[in-house]
């Protein structure tokens, strides 16, 4: 199991849909309009990395002290497998993707997983996510 770029096939970015005042709205489209940003989504994405970038160091210290993997993680059937045979079982902490093999069953994935936090982006087969459902925080 390691930590690995994120490679083009996965989707880097996942669509949120968020609502807004009509007053907030209208402000977005006047700054678009005057120029100041290509359009909407170009305005809310500067703004979420404005405010993550105000609040960089709170995150780090999170990450740190609640052990998470940053970046991307993925579990393959022979990863899940070898932790079976150890005896042992995963406490998963992911922020930003986790990935499931496509080739792990629910029983394995039930077998080795002891509990899935994931800040991000979850990748596994609909069976592997609802028998883990339980287990998501």
């Amino acid at each position: 199991m390691s930590v690995h770029a994120i490679s083009p096939k996965i989707a880097e970015s996942e669509k949120i849909t968020i609502n807004l005042g009509l007053v907030d709205l209208g402000q977005i489209d006047l700054l678009v309009q005057e120029g100041f940003y290509s359009n909407r989504t170009d305005l809310i994405r500067t703004a979420i990395r404005n405010q993550l970038a105000t609040h960089a160091e709170a995150l780090r210290q999170t990450i740190a002290r609640k052990s998470l993997v940053l970046g991307l993680q993925h579990y393959s059937r022979a990863d899940l497998e070898a932790v079976q045979q150890a005896g042992q079982r995963l406490q998963i902490q992911v922020l930003g993707l986790a990935s499931i093999g496509a080739d792990v069953s629910p029983e394995l994935a039930l077998a080795t997983i002891e509990s899935l936090v994931v800040l991000g982006a979850l990748h596994a087969s609909p069976a592997v996510k609802t028998a883990l459902a339980g287990r998501i925080r």
